[in-house]
């Protein structure tokens, strides 16, 4: 249990710190998710709303996963996540693009399909 708590306090601290992303879009997307998530419970209920969260949560997850274990701990490039070391052994890594939006594209397509159909 203690070395699961580890690696999440790792990931944890690589998104807070990584430059994959402008700062300004990692706040703004948590307000995006907020309104979207709302905006579903308005339109279906909490019941799809529920299965669409566990479903998209839990592609998300997959997506993560994939990136974490194909770059070694965000290490490594792989993709779309270009990693650049300096003679230092500083890492600074480009911005991510199309495979990983692509990911999260469909993820949400299907979250939204499989809440509609298995309810």
């Amino acid at each position: 249990m203690k070395k699961i708590l580890n690696e999440i306090q790792y990931d944890a601290k690589f998104i807070r710190g990584h430059t994959l992303q402008p700062q300004w879009y990692k706040i703004l997307k948590v307000f995006i998710l907020a309104g979207f998530l709302g905006g579903y419970t308005a339109l279906f209920g909490w019941k799809r709303t529920a299965l669409f969260g566990g479903i998209f949560f839990g592609l998300g997850i997959l997506i993560h996963m994939a990136y974490r274990i194909n770059t070694q701990k965000f290490t490594k490039s792989w993709l779309d996540f270009v990693v650049h070391e300096d003679e230092d052994g500083q890492r600074t890594y480009q911005r991510i693009g199309l495979y990983y939006y692509l990911a999260v594209s469909i993820s949400l397509i299907a979250a939204v399909f499989l809440s509609q159909v298995l309810v």
